[in-house]
């Protein structure tokens, strides 16, 4: 059963917390993929449900056309969650979050860049039709 707007308000400001106590403990400089490992731990140990590298096969004209993309973490079959690492954020990966939440027909998404000095520069909330 989908979540209530509330419900799906009170997740993400959990799914932050986790976000912003990773980042005062590790700062920026790790790869991706530890940010990724050490949120999923953090989720598990929260009782939060979620799923890693999960593919999204995308069709085009009704035909599907195979694996399109990877979501870096699903929470809750709701909230897509894309991890960065990097010094700045493009408008292609602002861009790139939208996309993933419409062909995934989720309707909250997170883009975090763990690469900022302060992570609140990094924290990017992304909507589709919510």
């Amino acid at each position: 059963m989908k979540k209530t707007t509330s419900e799906l308000n009170t997740l993400f400001k959990r799914i932050l917390d986790i976000c912003f106590a990773i980042h005062t403990q590790y700062g920026p400089g790790m790869l991706e993929s530890f940010y990724e490992s050490v949120f999923c731990y953090e989720l598990t140990k929260a009782g939060i449900a979620h799923q890693r590298q999960v593919g999204i096969r995308v069709k085009h004209d009704g035909q599907e056309m195979g694996l399109g993309y990877r979501i870096d973490v699903l929470v809750e079959e709701e909230i897509i969650v894309e991890i960065k690492s990097i010094r700045t954020l493009t408008e292609v990966d602002h861009k790139q979050t939208i996309t993933y939440l419409k062909t995934a027909e989720k309707r909250l998404g997170l883009l975090v860049n763990f690469g900022e000095a302060h992570l609140k520069d990094g924290i990017h909330r992304k909507v589709n039709g919510f």
